[in-house]
């Protein structure tokens, strides 16, 4: 066991204070990661909190980490140290079911291992991001290319692959027409996302209060639902909406706009 810095949660709702962790010992698969940035995403405040239940504490938090493979074990074979790679809110399943088999780890029969909040396979709990280094399975370790700084390539981690993912499965790209509702934490990385893959894009947002920032991440368009001609001017207008926005939405009135 290593024992390193971290910053907790004690309890629920109580500021995160700096503390120190274990780590187990690097096996033959795992790979020991010298963290140099850990992005903050709402669901480390909601974790927290205990704002879903079922918390840990002490609870170290973290699912969108980067850094520098400092460690590898014996049977390693896709890192070696030096390399840049990076964790998300998974790290470990068991490896053998249909869904692990099929790369969908998240849908693991026995129930995937989560980077924090979680007990690992030998039932000790799991502490995330916020501490100064992480161990892992290998297979639950991503490259990070040279061309992305670290500190950009936290949030992709978790922001990234959750508003990529729709775009990439529902076909945005050149030639279709990309709605993201909500500019905030999620919907400006879906801008910038939908953008780079060639989709033509707007956003619907409450008000104009963000357009300027909108367009300038990639935005063609920028409509303000709370005016009244919004829905009745881009009626039957796009090809993909993702919504990223946890306020009510009235359904019925954004699917009239696919």
């Amino acid at each position: 066991m290593t024992t390193v810095a971290a910053y907790a949660a004690p309890r629920a709702k109580a500021p995160l204070e700096r503390t120190t962790i274990e780590r187990r010992p690097v096996g033959e698969f795992d790979v020991l990661i010298d963290i140099k940035f850990a992005g903050i995403c709402h669901s480390d405040i909601h974790q927290a909190r205990d704002g879903w239940g079922e918390g840990i504490f002490p609870m170290v938090p973290g699912h969108e980490i980067a850094g520098i493979v400092a460690e590898t074990g014996p049977g390693v074979t896709r890192f070696k140290v030096g390399d840049r790679v990076g964790v998300g809110c998974m790290v470990d399943s068991c490896g053998t079911c249909d869904a692990c088999l099929m790369g969908r780890e998240q849908h693991c029969a026995e129930g995937n291992t989560q980077t924090y909040n979680a007990l690992d396979r030998s039932g000790e709990p799991t502490y995330g991001g916020y501490s100064t280094h992480i161990v892992v399975a290998e297979s639950f370790a991503l490259s990070i290319p040279e061309g992305i700084a670290l500190d950009e390539a936290a949030p992709l981690l978790c922001a990234g692959i959750t508003t990529y993912s729709p775009l990439k499965r529902w076909g945005a790209g050149p030639g279709k027409k990309v709605a993201v509702v909500g500019l905030g934490g999620l919907g400006h990385m879906a801008v910038k996302i939908a953008h780079a893959l060639g989709a033509e894009v707007t956003v619907l947002s409450q008000s104009l209060r963000k357009k300027d920032d909108g367009l300038k991440l990639g935005a063609d368009h920028y409509y303000a639902t709370s005016a009244p001609r919004t829905f009745e001017e881009l009626a039957g207008t796009f090809d993909v909406i993702l919504s990223t926005v946890s306020a009510p939405l009235d359904f019925g009135a954004y699917l009239g706009l696919l």
